[in-house]
């Protein structure tokens, strides 16, 4: 009974021990503990600028070169991190409808890849090393077919003369940027100059001409100058500003290498057979301007026709036995992919193991070609692509992204899919049966095998 009173009274007491005596006073006030200030902790928030920093240069140069080319951009494309090419990006995603965020997500960036090749398309965007001054630049082709030279330079133009292009080199002692941009200030006489800079080495004018506007810049080396300068109608601006800074970004008036980098003298790609009596899908990219084209293991092939609208080649080779096409009969895909492939011997220690890769389509392009990210090794240009189901949808293309700007030392690639329906029409207007019956795609993938010695 004791023990249980005990019991009782400690329990009847518990209570009270959340109580305390007032000093001084003896008498019992409730504790009430002291409100605790928190601040909630939050992740911190990445700035565009932060997400544009942790890119690659080349990535960084072919964004700026695509929102130059969709008329977004308006600087030097050199691979630096401004508020103008966050401002650039913000804008792009406005046009689109889109959240103005200044970081493209990667549909995002696909449709804008997709339009800067559509726009580079139109106007026949190429780069060339002009014979007679040396100089490098970037030429709207379509835009000025008519081109004529002479001693001190080069002139491209239209049929009707609205855009003119001219290329022109002076040596003389003592020459200075200031003393040539003053020159060229003043002729002709009806220049109206709007933009002006001049530094040491080279100097930039941009205004009026009657009716025409027009872009001069010129650089110096010892008593050497070199002067770009663009005139075309003020009626053809919207085709043209986005031309005139790709070619300033693109004029390299003393290339030091003398100009781009040659074809590597052997190159490696994967190919695809699609019939049992030798035919061959692969990229167009890997067997142009070979010597000699070689299917490891079976020899020579020919190449029997190009799809230029995909970037597909048909290869054939002959007397070769107990081949294993891939089925045809599956449909382009969406979302992740799996690309069987071989990479070149380089990156794989000289091997010559079909590898199997994941890659996603991230956005549809132009000409029918779908972008794909990642990008997978040098060597699966051609590469065979299954969807989850392990059906074809298509072939993997590899492409270096075209820039309008100075040469990087780690070019950006590009991963493309010409899609199935591309590749059963192609092989359709070139008389190819291709197999549908569905194999194990590692035994139809070879390895191609391009010579240009």
């Amino acid at each position: 009974m004791r023990s249980m009173i005990a019991a009782t009274l400690m329990i009847a007491t518990i209570p009270f021990l959340a109580q305390a005596q007032t000093p001084g006073t003896g008498v019992l006030t409730s504790l009430k503990p002291k409100p605790v200030t928190t601040t909630p902790i939050r992740p911190a928030l990445q700035s565009p600028a932060d997400t544009a920093k942790a890119m690659t240069q080349a990535e960084r140069q072919a964004l700026q070169s695509d929102l130059a080319w969709t008329g977004h951009y308006n600087g030097n494309i050199n691979g630096e991190v401004s508020d103008r090419l966050i401002a650039a990006i913000k804008a792009f995603q406005k046009d689109r409808g889109g959240k103005q965020t200044g970081v493209l997500n990667p549909q995002e960036r696909g449709v804008l890849a997709a339009a800067s090749r559509k726009s580079q398309a139109n106007v026949g965007w190429k780069t060339v090393t002009d014979a007679g001054t040396g100089v490098r630049l970037g030429l709207p082709a379509k835009l000025v077919p008519q081109q004529s030279t002479d001693a001190n330079g080069a002139k491209w133009s239209s049929a009707t003369g609205t855009i003119q292009i001219l290329l022109t080199r002076r040596k003389e002692a003592n020459l200075t940027t200031a003393r040539l941009a003053d020159y060229e200030r003043k002729e002709p006489a009806d220049r109206k100059i709007e933009y002006s800079a001049v530094k040491p080495d080279f100097f930039v004018l941009s205004g009026t001409q009657g009716l025409k506007k027009f872009y001069v810049r010129g650089q110096f080396r010892g008593s050497d100058a070199r002067m770009l300068t663009i005139l075309y109608d003020q009626a053809t601006g919207g085709t043209m500003e986005p031309v005139v800074i790709a070619m300033s970004s693109a004029f390299n008036p003393f290339p030091a290498d003398g100009g781009p980098p040659p074809r590597k003298l052997v190159e490696y790609g994967t190919g695809v057979i699609v019939s049992d009596d030798g035919a061959i899908i692969t990229d167009r990219n890997v067997v142009d301007g070979c010597q000699s084209t070689v299917v490891a293991g079976h020899g020579n092939a020919d190449k029997i026709a190009d799809d230029k609208d995909h970037g597909l080649a048909l290869l054939r080779i002959y007397g070769a036995r107990g081949l294993k096409p891939i089925g045809l009969g599956g449909r382009t895909a969406t979302g992740s992919l799996d690309l069987i492939g071989i990479a070149d011997p380089q990156n794989q220690g000289g091997g010559s193991a079909v590898s199997r890769v994941k890659t996603s389509i991230t956005q549809a392009g132009s000409g029918g070609e779908f972008a794909l990210s990642p990008a997978p090794a040098i060597g699966f240009s051609g590469a065979a692509a299954l969807d989850a189901d392990g059906k074809f949808a298509g072939v993997a293309l590899l492409k270096p992204v075209v820039v309008a700007g100075p040469s990087s030392s780690a070019p950006a690639a590009q991963a493309v899919l010409a899609p199935a329906d591309a590749v059963q029409a192609f092989l359709k207007a070139k008389e190819v049966t291709p197999a549908t019956a569905t194999s194990d795609a590692k035994a139809s993938v070879v390895r191609v095998i391009c010579v240009r010695k």
